[in-house]
């Protein structure tokens, strides 16, 4: 019988080395992949969320502008960190405690993730070459949506600049009908004519004496809903409730990076203030605030 022993106790010093070094290359190997699972979770960790947490999703489906130059997407996105985007909302939520996201053509699947739905501007010709309008099929799975809970928030933009037929078959379901108009035309660096100043004693002005809003369409109330905002005897924000949901409108995307802060605006101007109010609203209609 073979000693085993003997046979290795023969082994050269160069063998031994050659074993440590094995033996070390293997400890790294499963320290790598120690680490490598640990930075997976971390990553899962910071995009999953709480069942608590409320989701915001931002449509780009009905709002799809892309740059001309380069195809990218842009306009009224979280992820447009120009003056056009709503990072800087974006940023609000997430302070908040929401969770926010980018969402497609609106389906049951897609909705029922969501505890907040948000449609800004939708295309028109002008915009789009081919523009994703709402069709029926969107506006029967929108209602059913919020009828069940949600809470839907929809920020158009003044006659020229966005498609009212098919953003209006979607609203007179909930009692609202954006005119096609421009209120509130601003000449150059003339911020006080985009001034609303006789503000409501309503959740989404506590605190603020004074917003901007610029070229901007009013609203045609009818059934259950009613003017947040009235200027001069015009509507230019509104809500409702439907079934157990909620719907809020304004004429105008208002509260993007441009006019949210003071890069432009004077401090005089509560924009910023403004929008936590409505993010703080929006999320406590959820139930989840």
């Amino acid at each position: 019988m073979t000693d085993f022993n003997i046979v290795y106790e023969t082994q050269s010093p160069a063998f031994y080395k050659f074993e440590q070094i094995k033996i070390n290359m293997e400890n790294m190997r499963h320290g790598f992949i120690f680490y490598k699972i640990l930075f997976c979770l971390f990553i899962l960790s910071s995009c999953a969320h709480s069942p608590e947490q409320p989701v915001v999703g931002l449509d780009n489906w009905f709002n799809r502008e892309t740059k001309a130059e380069t195809g990218e997407l842009f306009h009224y996105l979280w992820t447009d960190e120009e003056w056009s985007g709503y990072s800087r909302w974006g940023e609000i939520f997430e302070s908040s405690g929401a969770h926010i996201i980018t969402v497609d053509r609106p389906s049951w699947k897609v909705l029922n993730k969501l505890d907040v739905y948000i449609i800004v501007d939708p295309d028109s010709t002008s915009e789009s070459g081919s523009p994703d309008y709402i069709l029926a099929d969107d506006i029967k799975v929108i209602r059913k949506w919020v009828r069940k809970g949600g809470v839907m928030a929809v920020l158009a933009n003044d006659g020229p600049n966005c498609e009212f037929t098919h953003l209006n078959n979607l609203m007179e379901t909930f009692g609202m009908r954006f005119n096609h108009v421009t209120l509130h035309p601003v000449t150059g660096s003339d911020y006080e004519m985009g001034a609303s100043t006789d503000l409501p004693g309503h959740t989404l002005f506590r605190g603020v004496s004074k917003i901007y809003m610029k070229e901007i369409s009013d609203i045609t109330l009818s059934g259950r809903a009613e003017p947040v905002l009235t200027e001069n005897g015009r509507v230019l924000m509104a809500e409702t409730k439907y079934g157990k949901g909620y719907v809020f409108a304004v004429g105008d995307p208002w509260i993007y990076n441009e006019y949210i802060e003071h890069d432009l605006l004077p401090e005089s101007f509560q924009n910023r203030r403004a929008a936590e109010n409505l993010t703080q609203m929006l999320l406590e209609k959820t139930g989840k605030k």
